[in-house]
């Protein structure tokens, strides 16, 4: 039978001797552009692809229907509801999913806000920037004004783009997604169409690639405007760049979670002197960043409550380790609120309309059984949610309406 495993961050594959044959896939298939296949010293394939390279078995498989996706958009977006959320950023969505969002607006069943980046680059993305950004007003539960883009891989696939070689796989320096001329000119075409730009970069090459590219794109707009162009994850940075993203008004786009569950190896990967500015919140917010935060579900789960005990806590749910990893970049817990509510709003230009609780503003808000600005560390992930509100509306819990079994 044929068996394709997924890495939980999607950047990495692992299928088995059948699907190798089915995919065509060989000692003699070369490695596709922002891809790898593993191989043996004898040059077959082990089974394992990262990054572009899963093309060569995606393409193959047949994809959901838009029913099954239907009704996994609706268990999600009651899941994030249940957690709190009042909107999230989905990153790289594509039209079917678009429609689907569309329809559950028109039938009011999209429980809360959803600013969304178009998957990039394709044919999708190209008539996206013919047809412009989706952008109602401030009250509207979908917009569409973005768009995805990728440096490089992941690091703990060891695709992420280093200067120099990964610190347990010497020789490697991971993987860039495309050239920066090409990268430069996606960049560009975007920014022109109207659009801002969330471009996924994790290792400290990649970032400073997509700072290059993005330096390009904000002198050529000239001074004046307002393009917010962000960079998801910034996970590993040189000292040399970190304030270039204050400098440039990039926004450093991160999920403090990703810092908790990386902790365990990430210094096996970058060796302690790159750790230290690995998920480097506070040399960020010194320099002079604002950085919205989130979790990158499904790769994490959803609750923004898990994310902001890890940004001011650098440790995982037991409490390791003591005192935290590198916690000298921790966020203080006023920061950490921001990151979440109006940072975030910041990042999708609706920073006048919500993200904090004030006269004038539309009534998002979310409701917690107990103060996490004084609970303490350990006990901050497990306070419940009360409720949830969207625009003066409480869509979680659905008011007489039983909560689904768990």
């Amino acid at each position: 039978a044929p068996v394709f495993l997924v890495r939980i961050d999607g950047h990495a594959a692992w299928v088995n001797a059948h699907v190798l044959d089915l995919a065509g896939i060989t000692a003699a298939t070369p490695d596709p552009p922002g891809g790898k296949i593993l191989r043996n010293p004898d040059g077959t394939p082990t089974g394992v692809l990262l990054d572009n390279a899963i093309d060569l078995v995606r393409r193959i498989i047949p994809p959901p229907t838009r029913e099954e996706r239907m009704h996994a958009v609706r268990l999600a977006v009651d899941e994030c509801a249940r957690v709190g959320l009042t909107g999230v950023h989905d990153m790289g969505v594509d039209a079917e999913l678009i429609g689907i969002y569309q329809e559950l607006e028109r039938e009011g069943r999209l429980p809360f806000r959803i600013y969304a980046a178009v998957d990039g680059p394709g044919a999708f993305m190209d008539s996206m920037l013919v047809r412009g950004p989706i952008i109602g007003d401030a009250s509207a539960r979908l917009t569409v004004r973005a768009v995805k883009l990728y440096a490089d891989g992941a690091l703990g696939s060891r695709g992420a783009a280093l200067i120099e070689p990964y610190t347990d796989d010497p020789g490697n320096r991971g993987i860039t997604m495309q050239s920066s001329s090409v990268l430069e000119a996606l960049v560009q075409s975007a920014v022109k169409a109207g659009f801002q730009v969330c471009t996924h970069a994790i290792g400290d090459r990649a970032n400073a690639q997509v700072l290059d590219a993005y330096e390009r794109a904000i002198n050529d707009a000239g001074p004046g405007k307002d393009l917010r162009l962000r960079i998801e994850h910034a996970q590993v940075l040189a000292p040399v760049d970190i304030p270039r993203f204050a400098r440039l008004g990039v926004i450093p786009s991160m999920q403090p979670t990703h810092c908790t569950s990386d902790m365990p190896w990430a210094g096996e990967r970058l060796g302690p002197v790159r750790a230290q500015l690995a998920y480097a919140w506070r040399a960020l917010r010194d320099a002079g960043s604002i950085i919205p935060a989130g979790s990158d579900f499904p790769v994490e789960r959803p609750s923004p409550l898990l994310g902001f005990a890890s940004a001011v806590s650098r440790q995982d749910a037991g409490g390791f380790p003591a005192g935290g990893w590198n916690p000298g970049q921790c966020m203080s817990r006023p920061e950490a609120l921001q990151a979440f509510t109006r940072w975030a709003a910041y990042a999708a230009f609706r920073e006048d309309a919500y993200g904090s609780i004030e006269a004038g503003k539309i009534a998002d808000l979310t409701v917690l059984g107990r103060d996490i600005m004084t609970a303490p560390v350990d006990s901050i992930r497990s306070v419940p949610v009360s409720m949830t509100v969207v625009g003066g509306t409480i869509v979680s819990p659905v008011p007489g309406v039983a909560p689904a079994a768990r």
